[in-house]
């Protein structure tokens, strides 16, 4: 499929990800799914998405998954074992684990997304193998869903655009992106976001393999999807 064949559409939050038909990416740089490509790049089999930490909890009580990771206000969660940082999980071996994942905005943005019939979970980190999975299986309706928070969605809709540009066979200069990004969220690197968070969350196109989130036994379950070679 050539580049004009597209039909992308960029939105913002949970409105957007309900409107979403055929392909849809919920994007989350800041940091739930940079922080889910980490876990899936250090071995973890599956994430199981989850709306509340109620159900993060119940589901780690009942065997689904070993560990709960996530956050509210930024901050993890009692009781979960990791909160929201790449950072944090950087190092820790994941190999064959089930993870629960919960946060404020963009595990909702991916319940929201039930009527597409593709959805992924979308970051920078991720974006190069996303655009190129997206662009191997054909579909023309693609939904670009910056959840951001109730205020902005600055770096989500950067990353939208930097997909967009992707699937339109440009190559934007990754180092600019990435500093225009950084330049977008001063407020994030004063506050309960570290700096060495931010700096994981901007890296560009660092993983070869896209989430692809979908419906397993009643749940919902994000698992990798390499990019073809």
């Amino acid at each position: 499929m050539t580049p004009p064949d597209f039909d992308i559409r960029i939105g913002s939050f949970e409105d957007a990800a309900r409107a979403a038909t055929g392909v849809a990416v919920v994007i989350d740089v800041f940091r739930a799914f940079t922080t889910a490509a980490v876990a899936l790049a250090n071995g973890a089999e599956r994430i199981v998405i989850c709306g509340s930490l109620e159900d993060a909890l119940r589901l780690r009580a009942e065997g689904v998954g070993r560990f709960a990771m996530g956050e509210r206000h930024s901050l993890r969660p009692e009781g979960f074992d990791f909160g929201n940082s790449p950072v944090e999980i950087a190092g820790i071996d994941f190999s064959g684990e089930t993870l629960i994942q919960t946060t404020s905005n963009g595990t909702r943005g991916l319940i929201a997304a039930a009527g597409a019939r593709r959805v992924y979970a979308g970051s920078f980190v991720t974006a190069n193998a996303t655009a190129a999975i997206i662009a191997a299986n054909g579909e023309r309706r693609i939904d670009l869903i910056a959840m951001g928070d109730s205020a902005r969605t600055d770096e989500d809709e950067l990353c939208a655009l930097y997909l967009r540009a992707r699937l339109s066979g440009l190559t934007p200069d990754r180092t600019t992106v990435a500093a225009t990004a950084k330049a977008l969220t001063p407020r994030l690197m004063r506050g309960s976001i570290s700096e060495s968070d931010v700096d994981a969350c901007l890296a560009v196109g660092t993983q070869d393999f896209a989430i692809r989130v979908g419906r397993e036994g009643g749940l919902l379950v994000a698992r990798r999807e390499d990019a073809p070679r």
